[in-house]
């Protein structure tokens, strides 16, 4: 079998821990991430905007000594309650309504409701602090100079857009191990899609930086404050500007879409090494369409593993090598003439066995002596064909043919006997082989049918394993499997008697082995 792949049971990223890491631990991870992204975000978006205002938007101009009170006591004052009150109310309210996730608790329908609203207040919550921002600045830059309020609500909105462009991409990755308990209680969740994803990495990386651009080459056409210089660097910086942002945009939306398409791909590796057990399951915590994909490969495993168990069920009822046969064409009723090895082992006083104990402690004994049987039988290339009350019919070289049936069966013989000597004590069994020409095949009806052999060799096994009753310690083999048999084999067998079988009129030559 192929070696298994490592497989990590997480969310698709380190920031996030593993599925199985303590509650406390993950809330601490949530709050501190959510928190940081929050102030992240807006550090970005001031920063964006002190571009913008500065040498991307020249004029008209913040720089001057009328508007030092507003650029250096008011906007300062604004930016940091703003990032006090969006991270402190953002983070409160986001692990107030996800309580329920943070003590390891089901979910319930309004715990679900919660979580959705917490998304959405999030936010709601900055595109709130970036309206009032640009509400405010354009009060207080508009009473000094009227001709700033357009450029004061182009930058602090394009600003925000990209805030809450990266806030909304964050948001969707931090609450990957809220998702997944909520899809794992039943529930469905809609998140953001991959296109919308998509769309606020563009309006981050591309829609800005456009705006911005198309804005100055407006005010240079429509006005004269614009000079070609100032034109060519405010293009400059903005070109800047959505080079920066873009490849930001793209790694986060990098980052948020092949953590769930790396985790397939991880359990489509664990499948095609083998693996099809609930280990294999992926943790569903997407909830957009790459979600829907990872919930699609846990039903195709189930699936794979629901046909794993009715293969094994199968196996175990009709023989592995019957139900492997039987699953790779149609099976028919009918059969074909092979030449195989046939070994028949009986249990002795089986009935004073059942008076002397319990149902319980026979059936015990029973598979033990089975066991014992099975593992030598498959051992040696044979299949055991038929658990005939307390008997046993094993073949070699049907349903797959092996290169010397009768030696297989001779050497399987050999050891059940020495087996359930040393590990089934409390039975004796007579042991029967022979060789010889059979049909193999199923026999039936259409609806409900068996694999078997038919023909002398099953018969003649039978009658020597009633024969070997005398010498339960010893195997019983006819001639014509002697013969047949290698000669390293061969040479451990001797002649032992010569006796007519039961239904028989002839004499049959039967062997025994000299060394077990």
């Amino acid at each position: 079998m192929p070696r298994r792949p490592n497989f990590r049971r997480d969310y698709g990223s380190i920031l996030l821990g593993g599925v199985d890491e303590d509650p406390h631990r993950q809330r601490v991870r949530i709050q501190s991430l959510l928190t940081s992204t929050i102030v992240i975000a807006q550090v970005i978006g001031i920063g964006i905007a002190i571009v913008l205002a500065t040498v991307g938007i020249p004029d008209p101009s913040f720089l001057r000594r009328d508007l030092a009170w507003v650029n250096f006591v008011a906007l300062p004052i604004y930016i940091v309650v703003g990032l006090a009150v969006g991270a402190f109310i953002g983070t409160v309210a986001t692990v107030r309504s996800l309580k329920w996730a943070i003590e390891d608790r089901e979910p319930t329908r309004q715990d679900v409701r919660r979580t959705v609203r917490a998304r959405r207040f999030l936010t709601g919550l900055q595109g709130l602090l970036w309206a009032g921002c640009a509400l405010l600045l354009g009060i207080w830059y508009g009473i000094i100079d009227p001709d700033l309020i357009l450029k004061v609500v182009l930058i602090v909105l394009m600003s925000g857009v990209v805030v809450i462009a990266i806030v909304n991409i964050f948001i969707d990755v931090l609450l990957r191990p809220v998702y997944a308990k909520i899809m794992e209680a039943g529930f469905r969740v809609r998140g953001s899609s991959v296109r919308s994803r998509a769309l606020s990495a563009w309006i981050v990386g591309t829609g800005v930086p456009l705006a911005g651009i198309f804005i100055v080459t407006l005010l240079s056409a429509v006005g004269d404050r614009v000079t070609r210089t100032g034109l060519f660097v405010s293009v400059t910086v903005l070109v800047f500007v959505a080079g920066a942002i873009g490849l930001l945009a793209m790694l986060l939306f990098a980052w948020e879409v092949t953590g769930p398409i790396r985790n397939v791909q991880a359990g489509m590796a664990r499948v095609r090494a083998g693996d099809v057990s609930k280990d294999a399951d992926l943790v569903v915590y997407d909830a957009s369409e790459l979600g829907e994909l990872q919930y699609g490969f846990n039903t195709m495993v189930a699936g794979l593993r629901e046909q794993e168990r009715t293969r094994d069920i199968f196996g175990r009822h009709v023989g592995r090598d019957v139900a492997a046969a039987a699953l790779r064409q149609d099976p028919e009723l009918g059969g074909a003439e092979l030449t195989v090895a046939v070994i028949f082992v009986d249990v002795i006083g089986s009935t004073r066995l059942a008076t002397e104990r319990t149902p319980t402690e026979v059936v015990d004994v029973l598979n033990r002596f089975f066991q014992v049987i099975v593992e030598v039988v498959e051992a040696n290339g044979g299949l055991v064909n038929k658990f005939e009350g307390d008997a046993v019919l094993a073949i070699f070289g049907a349903p797959l043919q092996i290169g010397d049936p009768a030696g297989a069966a001779l050497l399987a013989s050999r050891q059940v006997a020495g087996r359930l000597a040393a590990e089934v004590p409390e039975l004796q069994a007579g042991i029967g082989v022979s060789y010889g020409n059979v049909v193999a095949g199923n026999v039936g009806a259409i609806q409900r049918f068996e694999y078997t052999v038919i023909g002398d060799p099953v018969n003649e096994s039978a009658r020597l394993s009633e024969v070997a009753k005398e010498a339960p310690d010893l195997p019983f083999a006819s001639a014509r499997t002697i013969v047949a048999a290698n000669v390293d084999e061969r040479e451990r067998w001797e002649r032992r008697t010569s006796v007519t079988l039961r239904g028989r009129s002839e004499r049959t030559e039967i062997y025994t082995p000299h060394d077990r």
